[in-house]
């Protein structure tokens, strides 16, 4: 080995996690990920029914650079691995009003959508886009590439923080820019996707807005799960070694230092770094439960905010659709008022907004021939805020989503139906050991955000490392292929100490 016989284990077989360990084994190191479940991705999981195949984890990819990035390190070409496809339109929204609005990478067509919702909020857009672009280049070109070894780290972002006004939230800013109710609902509604109330994740979230219109929106042909296994293959050309189906039952340490991981087949191993991309609280709570660190981080961990859970609808129909696009909003008659009820008050409302991902209008190989592929996600309280069987409500929630999919989209959708089931925020804590059955780890508020994450490289235990959602700079494919790149130079780093 190249590194000296140092050696690294990463713990959860996630995209953040395989993204980590891709960039160790291209610097020489050593390096096995241990994952609990039969197949990697973590959130990103895949189920084949019936010929259908159902992607669990992010429907689309932005900033598809961070990943090529990875491949680029040995040398290698993405394209090898994985065939990427553009999405267009980015979204379609539409309200219970029956208007609709794309949003495109073409900014005539943009242009066009925003006039046909309200004319004069076209100069406002335009400074919305002002706007989006200096949070780009401070907040996810700077500040999320930037390892926060100190608190110090972070205050040199807090020129930036003022400047662009970080503490209003995602609506508020969008709000100081335009004046239609439904734009603003447009410019802010992204915040969702990283497990954010968009009434108060920061307005810094303007940048996803034009993180996807300069890079595009991308799709992997074969579904997300494509990405995952290509990133196997490229882990283990490299000479990594994955291993699946033996959970990681404990993380052994001796004062300052993780010394072990031991399995639940009972197997021990002694790397030199360990670091874990499964879920924080899993991981101070159960695998360092037997450390004073491991009790003390899941206590602080308890008192902070988690993002809601998601209740997930998969069905596979009869016939093609391709007047319903790759991605779809479908607002219910609530914005401000139901955000308040999931993140606040625990309450399951009985309006609905539902995200819906019809990945067969850009990769019809994903379902048999002449039939289509659906996904439905609602957001929904987590399980701390609202304790119920899911067994129960499950069968009821989804008759509702599929009644508000035939309503407005499908109407003959229950003929239609080949197959179906629904994934619920339970479901989510008994696969993926998610605490309280959150969605996107940590909420991503101000204070819950930068240094004020979980760190890429523990305070404590000093060889023990973390990626993925719940570390800076936070959720979604090119945050944690972003933290993974900041954990990655820490261990290097410290492997040459």
């Amino acid at each position: 080995m190249t590194s000296g016989g140092k050696t690294a284990a990463v713990i959860g077989a996630g995209i953040g996690g395989l993204a980590l360990a891709i960039r160790l084994q291209s610097a020489g190191i050593d390096t096995v990920v241990l994952e609990a479940r039969d197949q990697p991705g973590g959130r990103a999981q895949v189920w084949q029914r019936g010929g259908f195949t159902f992607d669990a984890g992010p429907s689309s990819i932005s900033d598809p650079a961070a990943l090529r990035a990875l491949w680029a390190l040995s040398g290698r070409d993405m394209a090898e691995d994985v065939t990427l496809l553009p999405v267009r339109p980015f979204y379609r929204l539409n309200w219970p009003d029956g208007n609709q609005f794309d949003f495109s990478d073409d900014e005539q067509v943009l242009q066009q959508e925003i006039l046909r919702l309200d004319p004069r909020d076209l100069q406002g857009y335009q400074r919305f886009l002002d706007y989006a672009a200096k949070a780009k280049d401070g907040a996810y070109d700077r500040l999320a590439q930037e390892r926060l070894t100190d608190f110090a780290a972070m205050a040199r972002a807090v020129p930036m923080l003022v400047k662009t006004q970080a503490w209003r939230s995602a609506y508020g800013i969008a709000a100081r820019f335009v004046e239609n109710e439904k734009l603003r609902q447009a410019l802010s509604f992204q915040t969702l996707f990283l497990g954010g109330n968009p009434m108060r994740a920061s307005g810094l979230h303007a940048l996803i807005h034009m993180v996807e219109k300069r890079t595009g929106l991308w799709f992997a042909k074969g579904g997300t799960g494509q990405l995952v296994a290509g990133m196997v293959r490229l882990f283990e050309r490299l000479g990594g070694t994955l291993r699946l189906g033996d959970p990681v039952a404990e993380i052994e340490t001796a004062g300052d230092r993780a010394i072990a991981v031991r399995t639940v087949a009972g197997e021990r191993l002694t790397p030199t770094m360990i670091a874990s991309n499964a879920d924080i609280m899993h991981s101070y709570a159960h695998l360092l439960a037997n450390s004073p660190r491991g009790r003390q981080a899941a206590d602080a961990l308890s008192r902070k905010a988690f993002s809601p859970g998601m209740f997930i609808v998969h069905f596979g129909v009869r016939g093609s659709w391709p007047g319903i696009p790759h991605n779809m909003v479908l607002f219910g008659p609530r914005y401000r008022g139901l955000w308040g009820d999931i993140f606040d008050f625990g309450v399951l409302p009985h309006d609905l907004t539902l995200y819906l991902h019809h990945p067969t209008v850009t990769d019809p190989a994903l379902a048999p021939e002449g039939q289509s592929v659906f996904t439905a996600m609602v957001p929904v309280p987590n399980i701390g805020r609202l304790p119920v069987d899911w067994n129960e409500i499950g069968p009821l929630i989804e008759r509702r989503v599929l009644d508000e999919i035939g309503r407005r989209l499908i109407p003959d959708i229950d003929a239609r139906i080949v197959t179906k089931f629904h994934y619920t925020p339970a479901d989510s804590a008994a696969d993926l050991g998610a605490y309280l059955g959150n969605a996107f780890s940590l909420e991503p508020l101000l204070k819950q955000s930068g240094w004020f994450r979980v760190h890429n490289r523990d305070d404590a235990i000093h060889n023990l490392y973390f990626v993925g959602a719940g570390t800076h700079p936070g959720a979604g494919i090119p945050g944690v292929v972003a933290g993974a790149g900041i954990t990655a130079a820490m261990m290097l780093e410290d492997f040459r100490k």
